[in-house]
């Protein structure tokens, strides 16, 4: 037998991930395939664990706290701690852009003969992402030091919690290493590159999901369904004193009760509880070039983010930020004690997280409003009393102009105001259902990614229907993660009969992914399709006209149409530019007639209901 299924738990993740790739291409409703497959075949994981001669001492403490594990180190790691201890295993899942799996390492300390992730299990989920940006590897190592803890008995076992982690997210990046990339990082001696290995930042790609590294997320998120999630960064940004910054998913944006409830009760608690055990901790501080005590605004997570794409599923996430400079042994060792809380505080709310997630779902139903774009509030603030230096303008050397300059030996603590507080500026109405054409097929390879629920259309129908044209947008001028994001988009909404064909797709929103649908499939949402130029074939006119050609039919087109002609003449004499364009004028005459192409700027996704 091939080495690489030596391990019972192992194959079967291997044939679960075969049989996942096969029966998607078999059978509609692929979506529930895994959770199926994962439930039959996970009894391996009972099977007692054989010893092992490997020493579970990480590079980490033999280097001191100078060095961080390299990524065949760290899955040999899993892999041996996997075969000591019952209570871990190994899953290898789909491939990254690497070619190398990405793989989910789980803390169980009552694993059964069903899968660990059985919807009849009452324990809540905590899934750890590491290594997103491989150069900030705080978390990598101390996820191996939390998971062989626990193993070993050092920290208490939490009761009502199974533990889930992304070892290294990206593989490509964590395989590139150097000791250059992270100008600003006070260590470790060497590490992974930000870009994975098609040079992607995977923290932008969740939900365009370009990568296979975010369709891969995608399907362990689908599986894993956590009710908390933790995924860990390194800060970059002005100099302070702490070592620990957080970033919880914005409170408003999470919405509901769950909002709320991580806004006044999980993170406060949190906050103490670090505290306690003699780490203070911040939020984020979100500035660049500039000193934090002016005041700073939390930060707003869009789906692009982890724990923006996670908060469409109401789960309570968090970034781990630590800071820059302070010394690597220093970072892991605060990433290590902050885990160690966040796990207390959520096994002991187990099934508050789940009530609240339950009672959240009503925001979502058919003709409820959803928000889809946000600003600061400034008239809610919290103070911080920020702990930080004084930091002054002096002349630099390098360029004569005044550069910033923090010092160290002038510590404070101040009031600082903190914008935590985010209002919608655009919201919509949940419609009953979305309809996308079947020729939109990188649509549905996503929302097939994400386990979102369909139908086809059974035979040609017309129905009435809410169809969008795009009203105006703006797009970036410079690349953004392969693409000209469009932004500011608006739109105009029109009841049409719509023909949908035989064979389109018909997506309720009356569903676990509703929240990924509204994000994903409404053009005005900070990073829908349509921003991230899923759609760009509608903003190009594909047929024109010859000008003296055109001239003789738009004559003709006018007087046989008078209320447009009289329309004509009014805005000639109301815009003196528009008077004095010919050409202007000959296309807003096109436009307004039948040879005009009805997909110019019609967005291709209807909505129906609502």
């Amino acid at each position: 037998m091939n080495n690489k299924y030596k391990q019972p738990f192992q194959f079967t993740a291997h044939f679960i991930n075969f049989m996942y790739n096969f029966y998607a291409k078999k059978m509609l409703k692929s979506y529930s395939l895994p959770l199926f497959i994962t439930i039959i075949l996970f009894s391996s994981c009972s099977k007692k664990k054989a010893t092992t001669n490997f020493t579970f001492e990480t590079r980490f403490e033999t280097s001191s706290g100078l060095e961080t594990a390299t990524y065949q180190e760290v899955i040999s790691f899993y892999k041996n701690l996997s075969e000591t201890h019952n209570a871990v295993a190994v899953y290898d899942m789909q491939k990254t852009d690497s070619g190398e799996p990405l793989h989910l390492v789980t803390y169980n300390p009552n694993r059964s003969f069903e899968s660990e992730f059985s919807t009849n299990d009452t324990r809540s989920i905590l899934l750890i992402n590491n290594g997103i940006h491989p150069g900030e590897s705080d978390g990598i190592d101390a996820s191996m030091l939390l998971l062989r803890d626990l193993a070993d008995g050092k920290i208490e076992a939490p009761k009502n919690l199974i533990i889930a982690v992304i070892p290294i997210y990206n593989v490509g990046g964590a395989l590139n290493r150097n000791s250059h990339s992270r100008t600003n990082q006070n260590g470790p001696k060497e590490y992974g590159f930000r870009g994975n290995a098609r040079n992607y930042d995977l923290n932008r790609d969740f939900i365009k999901a370009d990568t296979k590294n975010a369709k891969a997320f995608a399907n362990i998120f689908s599986i894993v369904k956590p009710d908390y999630f933790i995924d860990n960064h390194v800060s970059n940004g002005a100099d302070y004193q702490y070592t620990l910054t957080h970033l919880f998913t914005q409170h408003n944006k999470l919405g509901g009760e769950l909002g709320e409830y991580v806004h006044t009760s999980f993170m406060p608690r949190l906050e103490d509880s670090l505290q306690k055990n003699k780490w203070d901790i911040t939020p984020y501080v979100n500035v660049f070039n500039q000193s934090p005590e002016a005041g700073f605004t939390q930060f707003m997570d869009s789906p692009r983010y982890s724990t923006g794409y996670t908060t469409l599923y109401g789960t309570v996430g968090m970034m781990v930020e630590t800071h820059m400079l302070k010394p690597y042994k220093q970072r892991v060792e605060g990433t290590y004690e902050l885990m160690k809380q966040f796990l207390k505080i959520a096994d002991e709310d187990t099934e508050v997280v789940k009530t609240l997630k339950k009672a959240d779902r009503d925001l979502y139903k058919t003709g409820n409003t959803y928000p889809i774009q946000w600003q600061v509030d400034s008239s809610k603030t919290t103070t911080l009393q920020f702990k930080g230096y004084e930091a002054s303008r002096i002349p630099s050397v390098v360029t004569g102009q005044n550069r910033l300059k923090f010092d160290r030996d002038k510590p404070f603590t101040r009031e600082t105001t903190y914008y935590n507080t985010f209002k919608p500026t655009a919201s919509v109405t949940i419609p009953e259902k979305y309809i996308i054409p079947q020729g939109q097929w990188h649509v549905i390879d996503l929302l097939k990614q994400n386990k979102i629920k369909y139908e086809r259309a059974p035979k040609d129908t017309t129905l009435s229907a809410e169809v969008y044209h795009i009203k105006d947008y703006q797009t970036r001028q410079t690349p953004y993660e392969g693409h000209y994001l469009h932004y500011n988009t608006q739109v105009e909404a029109t009841t049409e009969n719509v023909t949908i064909k035989k064979g389109d797709y018909i997506v309720e929103t009356n569903q676990y992914g509703v929240r990924y649908l509204l994000e994903t499939l409404e053009p005005s949402a900070v990073d829908s399709f349509f921003n991230w130029n899923f759609f760009d074939t509608i903003l190009q006119q594909k047929e024109g006209f010859s000008p003296y050609v055109w001239e003789d039919k738009a004559f003709e087109f006018l007087n046989d149409n008078p209320e447009i002609k009289k329309e004509f003449e009014a805005k000639k004499a109301e815009d003196p530019a528009f008077a004095n364009n010919w050409f202007a004028q000959l296309d807003w005459i096109h436009k307004k007639s039948p040879n005009y192409e009805t997909t110019h700027l019609r967005y291709p996704i209807v909505r129906v209901g609502g």
